[in-house]
């Protein structure tokens, strides 16, 4: 994203300085403003995954189809769909429930896609109506919903793809192992260190964070997508404990079988 005079973003500094008791971390005006710096600092692999979610959509997003970014916060999976494609017949639908971020996403997305069908709303992806699509960007988002609400969603989504539709999941994830849990949490700290961030900073955002954001494990990814009907589905990227997985509704003419477009 580049900036200019309408839409400009900061430095995270949001926990630089000590705090009586950090907040709940929310997707408000503050975090709007410094979002593309906090994830390019804090989530490994985050820029390798946006870039590779315009190149899934070319092989599954065909001429006059539509493109869902939920949980879209600024706009940047719907960028990389956009400027893969180049297809004006495409819609491109973001969608987001923080209203600091859902106004920053359309300054975004109508100054760099100008010519693209594009709506940004503002909604609980869980009440939304989806029509037929086919590509489904779920970017570090289902990890912030209660956990008995996943499978709904996804069954959801599931209804509402074309045959031979994907579904892109990415997420922070944990591991069973104990051992290898503590040493990815440990790397992942030094990931941030690295990045400028101070303990003070990591401890507070941890503590901001610990009750919004609830992971899964990668195995857990797996099978809740599999028992809901996608096949194949695939762990296609991991770095520390973040990860993406992918996930393909099956054509009902092909037995199951997959064939990229």
């Amino acid at each position: 994203m580049t900036q200019d005079s309408t839409v400009s973003f900061g430095r995270d500094a949001l926990y630089v300085n000590p705090l009586d008791q950090a907040a709940s971390f929310s997707f408000d005006e503050q975090v709007a403003r410094v979002f593309p710096d906090m994830i390019k600092r804090s989530v490994p692999g985050y820029s390798q995954i946006i870039g590779m979610l315009g190149v899934i959509a070319r092989q599954h997003v065909k001429t006059g189809g539509r493109v869902y970014d939920l949980g879209a916060s600024l706009g940047a999976a719907t960028l990389s769909v956009g400027h893969q494609l180049q297809d004006s017949s495409v819609e491109l639908v973001a969608v987001d429930n923080a209203p600091a971020m859902v106004t920053r996403c359309r300054e975004v997305l109508q100054r760099e896609l100008p010519a693209q069908p594009l709506s940004v709303i503002e909604s609980d992806i869980r009440a939304l109506d989806y029509k037929p699509c086919d590509l489904v960007i779920l970017n570090f988002t289902l990890q912030f919903l209660p956990p008995e609400d996943r499978t709904p969603l996804l069954q959801k989504l599931y209804a509402a793809l074309k045959p031979g539709g994907a579904l892109i999941v990415g997420e922070k994830i944990h591991f069973a192992d104990e051992v290898q849990q503590q040493w990815l949490y440990e790397l992942h700290h030094d990931f941030k260190r690295a990045n400028g961030y101070s303990d003070m900073e990591i401890s507070q955002k941890r503590s901001a964070i610990e009750d919004v954001l609830r992971t899964d494990t990668a195995d857990d990814h797996l099978k809740r997508l599999t028992d809901i009907g996608f096949i194949p589905v695939t762990q296609w990227f991991q770095y520390l404990n973040f990860a993406a997985f992918l996930a393909i509704k099956p054509s009902q003419n092909d037995g199951g079988v997959y064939a990229a477009t």
